[in-house]
C-alpha cells in the first residue's frame, strides 16, 4: 500500500494532477470563509457560536456548502444550485423530447445539455441568494438566537447593497462550477463530486467534536466504532450488483468475424445514488417552509395546522417525520431508477448488435426480463437508502448529535461513492504507467 502511494508521487503526470486538485480544493475552502459584502461578520460568528440549526430548513444546503451558508460567505450557496440544475435537466428529458434527442446525439448534444445546466445554475443562484439574504435580514436564519445579534447580520439594507450581495453570491456559484470543471479536465476524479466531498468532510471535525464535548469520550469512541461499521456496510452495498449475462452472436462482415463474446449488464443494488434522499429532504422542507411564512404576529397564538407542522414535520425526531421520510425515499428511488434505466432501450440496443440473454428471446421478452430484475433489485436498494438516511435522525434522539451527524444520510453516501470512484481513477492511472495499481 505504501509503495503504491510512493509510486503516485514518483509519477510526474499523476503528481501534477493530484497537486492541481488539492490546490483547487484549498481555494474552495478558503472562499467558504470570506464574508460577502456588507455582512456583519462578528454578529454571524456570535450567532454560529450560540446556536444549533438542527432540524432547520438549511441543514442540507449548509451541509453541501461545508458550513459556508450560515457564514454568509461568497461561496455560501456552494454546489447546491448546480446539483439542483443537473437533476432538473435530467428529469426534463422525460418531459421535453428535445432534451432526450440531445442526450442521444452523443457528445455534441450532451455539450448543449451541459450548457443549459450552466445557465440554469446561474438562474438558481440568483433565486437562492436572494432568498438567503431575505431570510438573513428577517432574523430567521438563526431562529434560536438573540434577536439583537441575529437580526442584525446585514450592515446595509440599501438596494445597491442587496444587489451587490446577490451578484457576489451568484458569481461565487459560477466560480465553484468553473473550478469543478477544471478539476474534471486537469485533475483527478469528477470535479463537482470532489468539491461536494470536501464540503462534507469539512463538517466532520465539528460534528465529532460536538459529540465528544457534550456526550463524553466513551460515547465518542462508540460513535467512531459504529461509524466504521456503517462505512463498511455502505461500501459493501455500493459495490453490490446483479450481473445479467449477455451473449453476442458471431456475424461475418466481409472476411472478418465480429461478436461471439460474452459480457454482462451490471445492475447495481443502489442505482439511484443519493438523489432520492435529496428529493425526499426537499419535499419534506416544503411544509415547514410554508409554516414559517405563516407565523402569527407577536402575542398571537399560531394556527392549529402551523403548530402541527412545527411539532411533527420540522423536528427530525418525530416518528411520523421518520416514517414519511423513509417512504418518500423508497418511492423516489423507484421513480429515479425508472427514469435513468430504460429496459426497452437496452433491449433494442442488444437486438441491434446481435446480443441476447441466455434463455430469453430478444426484443420485448428481454425488456420485460430486465424490468423484472430491476424491480426486485431496487427494493433492497431503496430500503437500504431509507435506513442509511434515518441514521442521523436516530443519532439526534439517542446521541444528541445534530442532523449533520457524519456517519449517515447524504454525507456518508456521497463520501463513500466519491471516495471509491476517485480511488478507482487513481488505480487506473497507475496501471497505465506501472502495470500495478493502487488496489490489489
Amino acid at each position: 500500500m505504501f509503495s503504491a502511494v510512493a509510486r503516485i508521487f514518483r509519477t510526474p503526470d499523476l503528481r501534477r494532477k493530484i497537486g492541481f486538485t488539492l490546490g483547487i480544493v484549498a481555494l474552495f475552502r478558503l472562499g467558504s470563509f470570506i464574508p460577502a459584502p456588507f455582512v456583519q461578520f462578528e454578529n454571524v460568528q456570535a450567532c454560529l457560536a450560540g446556536n444549533s440549526t438542527a432540524g432547520s430548513l438549511y441543514d442540507l444546503v449548509n451541509l453541501f456548502s461545508g458550513g459556508a451558508l450560515l457564514q454568509l460567505s461568497i461561496f455560501a450557496l456552494g454546489i447546491m444550485p448546480y446539483i439542483t440544475a443537473s437533476i432538473i435537466v435530467q428529469l426534463l428529458r422525460v418531459v421535453i423530447p428535445h432534451f432526450d434527442t440531445l442526450y442521444k446525439e452523443g457528445q455534441s448534444g450532451q455539450a448543449k445539455l451541459t450548457q443549459y445546466t450552466r445557465y440554469l445554475t446561474i438562474a438558481l443562484g440568483v433565486l437562492q441568494s436572494t432568498t438567503l439574504i431575505t431570510v438573513a435580514r428577517s432574523g430567521a436564519l438563526f431562529p434560536t438566537g438573540s434577536v439583537a445579534e441575529c437580526s442584525d447580520l446585514i450592515a446595509n439594507d440599501a438596494w445597491y447593497a442587496i444587489l451587490l450581495m446577490v451578484i457576489t453570491m451568484t458569481a461565487g456559484t459560477g466560480v465553484i462550477m468553473w473550478m469543478g470543471e477544471l478539476v474534471t479536465e486537469r485533475g483527478i476524479g469528477n470535479g463537482m463530486s470532489l468539491l461536494i466531498f470536501t464540503s462534507i468532510a469539512a463538517t466532520f471535525p465539528t460534528s465529532l467534536g460536538t459529540i465528544a464535548t457534550t456526550r463524553g469520550i466513551e460515547i465518542f469512541i462508540l460513535v467512531l466504532a459504529i461509524g466504521v461499521l456503517i462505512m463498511v456496510a455502505v461500501i459493501f452495498v455500493e459495490q453490490s450488483q446483479r450481473r445479467v449475462p449477455v451473449q453476442y452472436a458471431k456475424r461475418m462482415v466481409g472476411r472478418r468475424t465480429y461478436g461471439g463474446n460474452n459480457t454482462y449488464i451490471p445492475i447495481k443494488v443502489n442505482m439511484a445514488g443519493v438523489v432520492p434522499v435529496i428529493f425526499a429532504s426537499s419535499l419534506l422542507y416544503l411544509p415547514a417552509l410554508i409554516a414559517q411564512f405563516n407565523q402569527p404576529a407577536a402575542g398571537e397564538a399560531p394556527a392549529a395546522w402551523v403548530s402541527w407542522i412545527s411539532d411533527t414535520l420540522t423536528a427530525g425526531d418525530h416518528p411520523l417525520y421518520m416514517l414519511t421520510y423513509f417512504l418518500l425515499i423508497v418511492g423516489f428511488t423507484y421513480f429515479y431508477v425508472a427514469i435513468t434505466f430504460n429496459p426497452d432501450e437496452v433491449a433494442d440496443n442488444m437486438k441491434k448488435y446481435g446480443g441476447f440473454i441466455p434463455g430469453i428471446r430478444a426484443g420485448r421478452p428481454t425488456a420485460e426480463y430486465l424490468d423484472y430484475v430491476l424491480t426486485r433489485v431496487t427494493l433492497p436498494g431503496s430500503i437500504y437508502l431509507g435506513l442509511v438516511a434515518l441514521i442521523p435522525l436516530i443519532a439526534l434522539v439517542l446521541v444528541g448529535a445534530n442532523q449533520n451527524f457524519p456517519f449517515g444520510g447524504t454525507s456518508i453516501l456521497i463520501m463513500v461513492g466519491v471516495g471509491l470512484e476517485t480511488v478507482k481513477q487513481i488505480d487506473s492511472q497507475l496501471q497505465q504507467r506501472h502495470y500495478e495499481g493502487l488496489l490489489k
